[in-house]
């Protein structure tokens, strides 16, 4: 897709405009929460948030930086999960886009805290469905748009499927 922009009739400059759509590459036992950030020590202080939530949390981090170097940062407390959010991260290739991947813990657990990180801006999905992120590209750059979280419904929930729902939440601590 290409467009033009112009502030006036006598300046005109063309400006590309692309799609990716970028796959997550994790088993279907982990969580995965993608988001973004703005400041260098974000994959430090996304680990100290993360570590504080549970001593059997297992993570992996990796924030991609946007100016100076621009490497993909990283970090975690399973190196299994560090590569692969490393691997993740590097396929997105959007500045301060950050990716983290749980082990032994949920989004619901983590969220508060990955928000409560200064440099945090926003976070695009915490999930364990497949997900793919929308990544528009442009001569500057690659910026992440959206995400696409599991698959489309398939109808509206029953009272019975609100009777299970609201059990399964109460079984599982969330509900009383």
């Amino acid at each position: 897709m290409s467009g033009h922009a112009s502030c006036d009739d006598e300046d005109v400059s063309e400006t590309t405009l692309s799609w990716d759509v970028v796959p997550i590459d994790k088993p279907d036992d982990l969580n995965v929460v993608i988001g973004q950030s703005h400041f260098i020590k974000t994959v430090d202080d996304l680990h100290e948030a993360l570590v504080g939530v549970s001593p059997s949390l297992r993570f992996g981090i990796a924030f991609c930086e946007a100016s100076g170097r621009r490497l993909v940062r990283r970090s975690g407390n399973d190196p299994e999960l560090v590569d692969l959010a490393t691997r993740n991260a590097t396929a997105i290739a959007a500045g301060h886009t950050f990716v983290v991947l749980l082990r032994d813990g949920f989004p619901v657990n983590v969220l508060n805290p990955i928000k409560a990180v200064p440099e945090v801006c926003s976070i695009f999905c915490a999930t364990a469905n497949p997900v793919e992120v929308l990544v528009a590209v442009t001569p500057r750059g690659r910026g992440v748009v959206g995400v696409v979280d599991g698959e489309p419904p398939l109808g509206v929930e029953t009272e019975a499927d609100v009777t299970e729902r609201r059990a399964l939440l109460r079984a599982i601590g969330y509900k009383l």
